[in-house]
């Protein structure tokens, strides 16, 4: 196996932190914001970006512009993290959770026609672990029922599926820059989008509606505090300068692991669709052991995290917050959950239930 390279330069990214430090305080101070928006539009080929607080500031904002509100119903994958429904609660909209296909990780559309209804507004397909569904089927859905797409693309900054970009298949493409993402600044996210109104709404919403749309009137509705702090929009920016490295790496890493884990016992990589250019946020196996998530609990105490062994990530729709308005429970998730995880070769050949 080759050595990893080295992480990539870090340049300016003190000297961002230190410059926009050097002009605090300033109520209004955005500079560092603004020139960080411009430069995601530059390097995502986005006509508009916001930038915000949060991955879930993003979502929050994002399904607020699309008109999710009081009554509206949003699909959203059971194959998630809270992060994913919690705006939605916020928004007194309800996610209803649809199930995913184990081999493909893709949306089970056949069980999202079954539970689209009058009420439903939008649908939120999530990237997790970087990997993208097909987008031609995503907007043929979400045409036919006459919805908006919002995407949780915390995880797939670099990712693509057949030429079109995570956070480019629909209405808007929501960010996360916490620590681990591939693109960090410690707390932080953003809203790619094309459309001019959405991208006004979304800078409205972070902002208290202290700047409203053309035609509005300042704080003519209650928004949030979700803006991105200076400091940490000036080393977004430094490492978003340095992105095309930060990917690299994080490719290379993730191939140095599975190389690693070639032929360990009971353990299966999920290959990524021909026309999928992943960012490989995180590497997937599927565990064929007797007690897979006990298993991957196992690993977890060993140091190896994972997210069924770590952040004991379950189905959505079994979580006690919605468990009791999702009564059809979304069995290809749970499949999904119970078969894949992070691993190592020392501990699986070590296994045994």
């Amino acid at each position: 196996m080759t050595a990893l390279p080295p992480v990539p330069a870090a340049g300016s990214l003190g000297e961002g932190m230190l410059a926009a430090l050097a002009g605090m305080p300033d109520p209004a101070g955005a500079s560092f914001a603004d020139r960080f928006e411009q430069d995601l539009t530059e390097r995502f080929t986005s006509r508009h970006a916001v930038a915000v607080s949060s991955g879930t500031t993003a979502l929050h904002a994002a399904l607020s512009a699309v008109g999710v509100g009081p009554g509206d119903e949003v699909l959203v994958p059971a194959l998630t993290v809270v992060m994913t429904a919690a705006p939605l609660a916020q928004l007194g909209a309800t996610a209803v959770f649809v199930d995913s296909e184990p081999d493909t990780l893709d949306l089970d559309y056949d069980d999202a026609v079954a539970k689209v209804t009058a009420r439903t507004k939008a649908i939120v397909p999530v990237h997790l672990w970087g990997r993208m569904g097909d987008p031609a089927s995503l907007r043929s859905f979400a045409a036919e029922h006459g919805l908006a797409v919002v995407e949780d693309a915390a995880q797939a900054a670099g990712s693509s599926r057949g030429g079109v970009p995570a956070g480019a298949v629909g209405d808007a493409g929501c960010f996360s820059m916490k620590d681990g993402k591939i693109l960090w600044s410690g707390e932080g996210g953003y809203v790619l989008t094309d459309g001019s109104a959405l991208a006004a709404h979304v800078r409205a919403f972070r902002s208290h509606w202290l700047t409203p749309p053309p035609g509005g009137r300042s704080q003519e509705r209650l928004a949030v505090n979700g803006r991105l702090a200076e400091p940490l929009a000036a080393l977004a920016q430094a490492n978003l300068r340095r992105f095309p490295d930060l990917l690299e790496r994080r490719r290379t890493q993730t191939g140095y692991l599975l190389q690693a884990l070639a032929g360990a016992r009971g353990l299966t990589p999920l290959q990524p669709a021909k026309d999928e250019a992943w960012n490989h946020y995180a590497p997937l196996l599927r565990i064929s052991l007797p007690a897979p998530r006990a298993f991957a609990e196992h690993l977890a105490r060993q140091g190896a995290l994972s997210s069924t062994g770590t952040f004991r990530l379950v189905p959505c729709d079994t979580r006690p917050m919605f468990a009791a308005s999702n009564r059809t429970p979304c069995r290809g998730a749970a499949e999904v959950l119970d078969r894949y995880a992070a691993a190592i070769t020392r501990e699986a050949a070590a296994w045994r239930a």
